[in-house]
Parts: structure tokens; sequence; C-alpha cells
């Protein structure tokens, strides 16, 4: 199957010719003309939505074979990269997902420059496994140089000095992380810098999806809210986009809602002047005016109590502060990333937490997988702490063989900060140089029958061939995400065929269709 993707112009779906001449074929309908596809995604914006609607209609007239989906992104403004990468990426990869056996090609000729550009660094970046099509107005078009020709970047061998540089301002230098294709300057430190500084350890395809997007949700001045079970590292996330952020200079300030009690809340929050309750013997700066120029971290978000919660509200959308004992409030200008293990929605349906504060935090959502979910990244992981924790022993430790076996197998409920004490308890404990599985000490035994806790309750209505189906498709698009779309290395995972795999891609392309 081959999909097109492409934003549509002003020129779509025709363009006006001459004073009398008749309309002639825009850039899309002209690519039609000489090339097919199986599907087309049209990506529109506020200003080009007539044109993109215009267009869908167009081609369904014409090429009533062809599927046509159009797709609306809020961009006001069509020439911010940042707004772009970060409407354009979410699109695109639920395309992916749905169809990850596809041929994809992208058409570079309607839109902005900067649309262009961003087709071309997902391209490049490995992020979008696509072709690149150059679409010449008729004027352009000669023997040698036709009205389509692709551009397969892939193709293109650069020596160092030939690579691509891009220097941004610091504000800008946050979207444009560093990867292999690319050398883009990055202020102050390099992703991998900060990573490492951080402790962020992983390969795990889900997990440097996560980083990705975390790197992207960096360069803009909007809430992030962060998911994921206790101990999968929801604080050095938060720090990993501080870092990347334009406010790295300054400061990072972390509040447990859990931790405070809620008589003193307010004052933790906002601060309060002397005397403005009993035992207030000093002014003291809240956690706003702390992190002011800088993040606010809410750990633990769910915690929140519901009097607070407004306050909150108010704070964010007001961006003013009220001291207690103050009546006069002041501007803070601060960033605000929560994290909760809670699950938000359900605590909405039980009035538990705000559905407007929700909606004002959750403006970009990044959801931590937990350790068990990133068994590949299990033994990088332990093997990280026992170095750093060798590095105050007089008799550094190592781990056999089947300690690290033994540390893939467990669930780990407690996830990355269980992993960690486990390592750091094992070692102190030890008195051989090799620790093997037994000399892990582990507080509980783990559970080592299969967990079936996943399963649906079987009631009217409930299909197991339905059920199966699905939990079929989901481990063939995991096992094709974790061998990059590798068939064959899919297969091995799962231990089925090749053949199974790939008639089980075309059937799901199908289905989707």
């Amino acid at each position: 199957m081959d999909i097109l993707l492409t934003f549509t112009g002003f020129h779509d779906p025709y363009s006006k010719g001459l004073v009398g001449e008749e309309e002639l074929a825009g850039p899309i309908l002209s690519l039609l003309s000489v090339r097919s596809f199986n599907r087309i995604f049209l990506f529109g914006t506020p200003g080009t939505r007539e044109n993109t609607t215009e267009t869908a209609s167009v081609i369904q007239q014409k090429y009533p074979c062809v599927g046509v989906e159009t797709k609306d992104l809020a961009l006001p403004d069509p020439t911010d990269y940042a707004a772009i990468f970060g409407e354009l990426r979410p699109a695109v990869r639920k395309i992916l997902n749905r169809y990850p056996a596809a041929g994809y090609f992208i058409a570079v000729a309607s839109g902005t420059p900067q649309m262009h550009a961003c087709w071309v660094l997902m391209t490049v970046r490995g992020e979008l496994p696509a072709r690149i099509l150059q679409v010449r107005p008729p004027k352009f078009v000669t023997s040698k140089a036709p009205m389509v020709s692709e551009v397969d970047l892939s193709t293109v061998a650069l020596s160092r000095d030939e690579r691509p540089q891009a220097e941004f301002e610091p504000e800008e230098l946050v979207c444009f992380p560093m990867v292999a294709h690319y050398e883009l300057a990055l202020e102050p430190r390099s992703i991998q810098e900060i990573c490492a500084e951080l402790g962020l350890i992983g390969d795990d395809p889900a997990f440097r999806r996560i980083l990705k997007s975390a790197a992207y949700l960096a360069c803009a001045e909007v809430p992030v809210l962060i998911l994921g079970e206790t101990g999968t590292g929801k604080e050095l996330v938060a720090k990993f986009i501080h870092h990347l952020s334009a406010r790295c200079h300054g400061p990072f300030v972390p509040i447990n809602c859990a931790a405070i009690p809620a008589e003193l809340m307010e004052s933790q929050f906002f601060g309060h002047k002397k005397g403005a309750f009993t035992g207030a013997v000093s002014d003291f700066k809240g956690k706003f005016d702390q992190a002011d120029g800088g993040t606010l971290f809410l750990d633990e978000l769910g915690e929140l109590p519901p009097a607070m919660q407004a306050k909150l509200l108010r704070v964010l959308e007001d961006k003013m502060v009220e001291t207690l004992g103050d009546k006069k409030p002041h501007p803070v200008n601060v960033r605000i990333i929560a994290a909760t293990n809670t699950d938000l929605k359900r605590a909405i349906e039980e009035k538990r937490f705000r559905k407007d504060l929700y909606f004002r935090l959750n403006v970009g959502e990044l959801r931590l997988p937990p350790l068990r979910a990133r068994r590949g990244d299990i033994s990088t992981i332990a093997l990280a702490f026992l170095e750093r924790i060798n590095r105050q022993m007089k008799q550094p430790r190592t781990l056999s063989q089947d300690a690290l076996q033994a540390l893939q197998n467990r669930k780990w409920p407690g996830n990355i900060r269980e992993l960690e004490n486990v390592i750091e308890r094992s070692v102190l404990l030890s008195k051989a140089e090799t620790i093997d599985a037994a000399g892990l000490q582990f507080l509980e035994p783990d559970d080592q029958g299969d967990d079936f806790s996943f399963l649906p309750e079987p009631k009217e209505g409930f299909s197991l061939e339905t059920f199966l189906s699905s939990a079929r498709e989901q481990l063939i698009r995991r096992a094709l995400e974790l061998s990059s779309g590798n068939q064959s290395q899919a297969a091995r995972l799962l231990g089925v065929s090749a053949q199974a795999i790939s008639k089980a891609v075309k059937t799901f392309g199908s289905a989707s269709q």
C-alpha cells in the first residue's frame, strides 16, 4: 500500500490562470496525474480548511478508488516550527501505527516552507520512513526536470564538513534535539549529556519516543502532565524538559503535593507575610515565587485538595499570585510540569479532581512505561546503578549472568526505584565479589505465577474470539515496533513464521481502510 502525506495550500485543488484562461491543476492534483496512491492524507490548517475540504472532494471524484482523509491541524501560524512539529508528529504517529507496513510518500509542494522543512527533518531523522516527492510548477518542467521527481535523502552521502549545520536563537534551540543525521547546535548541553547527568537510561523504543516527545514539548511554554506508576522516573523526565527548555538557567523547584499538610499548603505554594497567621514570624517566599523564571514541578498532583485545586487553577489562568497577608497580587513567570500516578479521569468522575484543572494542565501529556514493559533495559539500568555504587566501595562488585536474568524476570511493581534499592542492598550485603542470583537482596518474593490481572471480566456481549484477535494484533504490532519494522525479526520474537507476520500485517492494513 502506498500512502501520500501532504499539506494543502492556497493553490489547491486548482490555481487561477491568467485572465481568460481556465483554472490550472494545483500541486496535489498535478502530482496525482502522474503518480498513484492507495491512500492520501491531506493536512490542513485553519487558513486552508476550505482548500483541504475542496481538494478531498475533487480527489474522490477524479479517483474514486483512492481513500482520502483530512487532518485539521490547529496551526494559526503556519510558519511556527515548534507548533508545526507539535501538531504534525502525533498525527503522523497515529497513521504509522495504523499502517505499519505501508510505503510512505511526502509531497513538498503545498504549504509553507517551514512545513516542508519539518517534513524533511522528520524523514532525515528516521521518525517518518518516507520518500520525498518534489512537484515542479509547469513553467519549470523540462525534459531533464520532470513535473514530479523523487528526492531520496538516504542516498545522499555527506562528509562531516558537508553535513547541514543549524543554529538557532536560544529559545528555538530546544525545538531541534541533536540527532544522528543532523548535527544541530544545542545550548547549553546536548540531550545525551543531559540524559547521562540525570540517569535517564534505556533503548526501549517506547522510552526513546517519550524522550523525543519531551524534547519537543520543552520548546513550548505549555504545561506538561507526566503520568506513570510510582518509581518510573517522572521527576527525572520533568528535569529533562527543564534542562532542554529556554528556562534551563532558571530554577527547577519541586513540590510534593501529598507531603504538605492541608493547613500549610496555601502558604507553601504562594508564601506569606509576617503576621499573616499564628506562627508566621517572618516573611516566607512560596514555591511559585521561588520558581519565578523557571519551572515548578508539582509531584503527586492527584493528592491536591479540592480547595487548593481551585486556587491553582486561578493562578494558571491569571499568572498572578496573592501572598497570604498581602492584598495586592503580583505576577509570576512560571512553567508548570505536573506528575501523578493517579488515574485523573477516574478522579474526575468521582468528583475528586477538577475537570477544568485537568485540561488546563494536560496540554502536553507524557505517559511513562513501567519497567516491566522495558525488560530489555533492565540489565542496562541495573549495571548503571552498580557502577555508581561501586565508586563508593573499596571492593567493587559485579553481577553474574544469572543475576541479570533474575532481574529481568521480575515484575518490579516499584519500577526503577525498586530496582535501584535491590542493587544497592545487594552490594552492601554481599560478601562475594560477584553477586549471583541467590545473592540478590529482594525484600519480597516475586509472584512467579502467571499474572492474569489484565484480562477482562467475562460478561454478556463479551467475545472471546474478538479479544484474542485484538491481543494477537497488539503483540504483533509491539514485535514490529521492537524490531523497527523487520518482519523476520518480529517473527523470531513471537516464535512464529515470517509468513504469518506478513499475512497479519496485510490483514491489519486492509482492515484499517
